[in-house]
């Protein structure tokens, strides 16, 4: 990044992104406190979260301002996924100008699965902030929960470890050991 965009930006890009998010969670935090709850003080998750927190909540002018919060997160952060697609229309035509098919085959190795993990980071979190109370259920906000905090992370981690032919060799080994003990 530093090469094709000059450090200044890469900067501001960070400040960006690290700014938008304190901010995000200061107006997130700040509105919760302020909701008073009437439904008890049991968060039906493994981990507290702004839609579980709604539920308790017994005041609907804090209700509003708490949604038109998350519709405002969900519109930046849509934002947010629309650069990072830009990005990466940018990104596949420059590497389709590259001559050799194994330079062309290393960079979406790369690029590819991280697009689909932001996809689903993405859509999991909208499904789980912006979908009607109606169809909510424990079970349904747990998986969608774990679909978003917990699966985008551990796949950033696995993908970016393949790059290492050490870990590669590792995967493949084991993968054949599975396959030749289930036979």
């Amino acid at each position: 990044y530093g090469t094709l965009l000059g450090s200044r930006a890469c900067v501001h890009m960070a400040a960006a992104a690290w700014g938008s998010g304190f901010l995000n969670a200061l107006l997130h935090t700040a509105n919760t406190f302020s909701l008073p709850l009437c439904h008890g003080n049991v968060v039906d998750q493994f981990f507290c979260e702004i839609p579980q927190i709604l539920k308790l909540s017994c005041s609907d002018s804090s209700y509003l301002r708490e949604v038109g919060l998350l519709v405002f997160t969900a519109f930046l952060s849509f934002a947010c996924f629309v650069f990072i697609v830009l990005s990466y229309v940018q990104i596949f035509r420059d590497v389709l100008r590259i001559s050799s098919e194994q330079g062309r085959h290393k960079a979406f190795s790369t690029c590819l699965p991280h697009l689909a993990v932001v996809g689903l980071f993405i859509s999991t979190s909208f499904f789980a902030y912006l979908k009607p109370p109606a169809i909510s259920s424990p079970s349904l906000d747990l998986v969608v929960a774990v679909l978003y905090s917990v699966v985008p992370p551990v796949l950033n981690s696995f993908i970016y470890s393949m790059k290492n032919r050490e870990l590669k060799d590792a995967v493949k080994e084991l993968i054949q050991r599975t396959l030749f003990h289930q036979q």
